[in-house]
């Protein structure tokens, strides 16, 4: 992406600044406009979660109001990255013991965090009541401007409910030939299994070591997508392979707060602008989220 290549030699040299983002945008009915994100991959290893979090961070930056959700319920461990034990989780507000305001957590970095419920799988079968008593405790969160989903790596159910429900979903992978693979096969079943409508699919590679080696990869996969799936995927920008990234996973802190400046930093930042400076559809909003989130999903 020549785009991102330039302006990332300009704010690494010092130069550009990153734009403020777009207005807060409210429906007309005079629902808050909140764009909600799921960040998704079809293996694990590949720094999802990580660039979750780094990513949540970059848009707090830009004065966004940011709830991070780790939507990992086999795995969740958003908690790790961040430092935090959190004494409650999405099992305790699926299960009706607390409520959502009563889960949610504030951090020193900017943003709000939901934590997600190791072993836990079963807000893909939620009887109706369940899931009444969900909406209404997930629609409390309607005063974000950004919610992002850290979804599990892979085809769980519970991963595709979110994919489907999102505004726009982030497709993770890396140069490796293994998570190419399964970046495009994690696109096949999103785009085979929710057939009732469209899912604004992007890919982000990570872990490039240049401009050029990112932009390859995205082609070869969007190609691919395009001529055995009829599937249009985004290319929205790529992250350096740095040593600090490895570096703030052990000091458990992210690495767009350890150092604002280093390669990987810039990348997120200048994603994120490109992002906030994108339109909205009209179609965002945690009531539209949760319109399709409970809704059927294709085959499911």
């Amino acid at each position: 992406m020549e785009e991102q290549a330039e302006d990332l030699r300009e704010l690494l040299n010092g130069g550009a600044s990153q734009a403020g983002g777009e207005a807060t945008v409210r429906a007309a009915d005079g629902e808050h406009k909140t764009r909600i994100i799921a960040i998704t991959s079809g293996k694990g290893g590949v720094g999802k979660t990580n660039l979750s979090v780094n990513i949540a961070i970059a848009y707090a930056q830009l004065g966004k109001k940011v709830i991070l959700i780790d939507g990992d319920l086999g795995m969740a461990n958003v908690n790790v990255l961040l430092n935090v034990v959190p004494q409650f989780n999405l099992m305790h507000v699926i299960n009706k013991k607390k409520t959502m305001k009563e889960i949610i957590l504030d951090t020193e970095i900017g943003i709000k965090f939901i934590a997600g419920a190791n072993g836990f799988s079963k807000i893909a079968n939620l009887s109706v009541e369940e899931l009444e008593y969900f909406a209404k405790q997930f629609a409390t969160l309607g005063n974000a401007d950004i919610i992002i989903i850290d979804t599990g790596a892979g085809i769980a159910n519970n991963v595709l409910q979110f994919v489907a429900a999102a505004d726009e979903v982030y497709v993770v992978t890396t140069p490796e030939p293994t998570a190419i693979t399964d970046a495009y096969g994690i696109i096949k079943i999103i785009t085979t299994e929710i057939v009732d409508r469209p899912v604004n699919l992007k890919l982000l590679v990570n872990r490039v070591h240049s401009a050029d080696e990112g932009k390859r990869i995205s082609e070869r996969i969007i190609t691919i997508v395009g001529q055995f799936l009829g599937y249009k995927v985004d290319y929205i920008g790529f992250v350096y392979d740095d040593p600090i990234v490895q570096a703030s996973v052990i000091r458990q802190k992210p690495f767009i707060v350890v150092n604002p400046t280093c390669k990987p930093s810039v990348c997120l930042k200048h994603i994120v602008g490109r992002i906030e400076k994108s339109d909205m559809t009209g179609n965002e909003g945690v009531s539209n989220f949760l319109k399709k989130f409970l809704g059927k999903k294709g085959r499911m």
